[in-house]
């Protein structure tokens, strides 16, 4: 789960982690009032912010700086309601329905500083950068020695000599090496008491007297542990969320849209991963992964195949499936009730192996749907990009 850069600011704050004073506005008139109050606090400037759940906000036109809060309002009444297009938020865009007032910074360098866990180490770790407010993929891509590491022992947390590390790393000196340690730990004491899945500031900023201060804010929550948050998950905006994705949550179902036409409905992550794969070697593109888990009925069944069909850049469905806890026949009985109830009217591929195979292909057989049969995923994956490919022409 995602929330907002205004959210992320206030959970960090609350551990110790320093931000720039602002509020929150969703009319214009609501931003000018922020600005005016931050102008009165002693800000020389106010930054007015879009806030979407995605980033490159300020090259999309989201950020803009205002001397008086006037200009504040004026920036607020662009900046709502428009379809701000980033390069995470795709060619559509996301609509903005809230802005961030926030004091200016008088800043002499912008760095970057995240968290996340890496699989490969086994732990948390802290990334460091002395290129702030740059994209840290593109930092990962064509400087990768310019990403400072630290692997955090769970056991012992983040010690204040690694953190000393990447603040000397980055090329910090005197009392700012100090102010970077306490930041930095209570990054991490944030990211392990919210169970957070990602923390990155970008731009972490140091200014001109030497503070630390964390300009920009990005949390990303880790679904699964949301039911001990209840604080956290009360934040989520439903908004900035795909409607199928929020349909797939209440269903209890692991969906996650992508940007191909082919969709894809599978029982096991692994199995979903593997289609997907064999899907793209076949020369086709996944729309989605979704996961109907090992113990879905004919209900679970109807709901997923209702979310795939409601991408309309979907132009063939493949449904793979291997019964182990999860029967056939029920997957079978699923995927008649939903195609008649929805009107099917793209191409669909079912590859049935396991538990009740037989009685399963059966039941499809005696639809009267149009329902190409396959054996095997490579069978499957090249009916199904073939079929796709027949739709789009």
């Amino acid at each position: 789960m995602k929330i907002h850069e205004y959210q992320a600011k206030a959970l960090l704050k609350g551990f110790g982690v320093v931000v720039p004073s602002g509020k929150v506005a969703t009319t214009a008139a609501e931003a000018e009032a922020a600005a005016a109050a931050l102008f009165a606090e002693g800000s020389k400037v106010v930054v007015v912010k879009a806030q979407i759940h995605a980033g490159g906000r300020g090259k999309g036109g989201g950020v803009k700086l205002a001397k008086n809060a006037s200009e504040a309002r004026g920036h607020a009444e662009k900046i709502l309601g428009m379809m701000l297009k980033t390069h995470q938020t795709g060619p559509a865009g996301q609509r903005v329905n809230k802005v961030y007032v926030e004091a200016g910074s008088d800043i002499a360098r912008e760095l970057y500083l995240g968290m996340t866990l890496d699989r490969d180490a086994a732990c948390v770790t802290m990334m460091a950068s002395a290129e702030g407010g740059v994209e840290i993929e593109e930092v990962a891509a064509h400087h990768p020695e310019k990403i400072l590491k630290a692997a955090i022992a769970p056991l012992v947390g983040l010690s204040p000599f690694q953190a000393r590390q990447l603040a000397f790393g980055l090329g910090l000196s005197g009392p700012t090496v100090s102010a970077f340690v306490k930041f930095a730990q209570a990054l991490y004491r944030a990211y392990v008491a919210t169970d957070a899945s990602l923390v990155e500031v970008n731009p972490l900023v140091i200014t001109k007297s030497g503070d630390v201060i964390a300009l920009d804010a990005k949390m990303t929550f880790d679904d699964n542990a949301l039911y001990r948050h209840a604080d956290v998950n009360a934040l989520r905006d439903l908004a900035e969320e795909d409607s199928k994705e929020i349909a797939a949550k209440e269903h209890d179902l692991s969906y996650i849209a992508l940007d191909g036409n082919i969709g894809c409905m599978v029982n096991g992550a692994g199995l979903a991963m593997a289609t997907m794969d064999i899907i793209k070697l076949a020369g086709g593109a996944p729309a989605n992964f979704l996961d109907v888990g090992g113990g879905a009925d004919e209900e679970k069944v109807t709901a997923a195949f209702k979310i795939i069909l409601a991408d309309p850049q979907v132009k063939a469905v493949l449904v793979n499936i291997f019964g182990g806890i999860m029967k056939c026949d029920v997957i079978a009985n699923g995927i008649v009730a939903a195609a008649k109830q929805v009107h099917l009217k793209v191409p669909l591929v079912v590859r049935l192996e396991g538990t009740n195979v037989e009685l399963g292909k059966k039941i499809l057989g005696s639809s009267g749907l149009a329902i190409t049969p396959a054996d095997g995923m490579d069978d499957a994956a090249r009916k199904v990009v073939a079929a796709a490919r027949m739709e789009r022409a």
